[in-house]
């Protein structure tokens, strides 16, 4: 119904269309905020502690899906060393294998999150 009272008064679909997508996304402006905020969240990226790799994953797909709707696209590779960058420290053996073994130009954002899990799984049973 509000959405109705808002486009009530256009005289043509194209002004229907650009209501909404003013209404639902915001002004240039806006989004030039929303992108600097996500920007700021990707460049501060960290894990936290106690977190778990699922659980970070899902925060840094989160940040980058919402550049994604602002136009910012990444490759495999970003995403790879983003993630492998924002580990804590008692990742850092096994960053630097993955690092010294893998292309990381090649590797696929699913193997990384495979070998993370697994390398997960043997440091919850210490």
């Amino acid at each position: 119904k509000t959405e109705y009272n808002l486009v009530r008064r256009c005289s043509s679909t194209h002004e229907v269309w650009k209501l909404l997508i003013l209404t639902h996304e915001g002004t240039e402006q806006v989004k030039n905020a929303k992108l600097a905020l996500l920007n700021r969240d990707y460049e501060l990226f960290k894990m936290q502690p106690n977190e778990s790799i699922k659980n970070l994953y899902n925060r840094l797909l989160d940040i980058t899906n919402g550049l994604l709707g602002l136009g910012k696209v990444f490759g495999q590779d970003e995403l790879v060393r983003k993630l492998l960058g924002c580990l804590n420290d008692e990742w850092e053996p096994k960053v630097t294998v993955i690092e010294e073994s893998k292309d990381l130009k090649t590797m696929e954002i699913e193997e990384l999150l495979g070998s993370l899990m697994t390398h997960e799984v043997k440091l919850n049973k210490r």
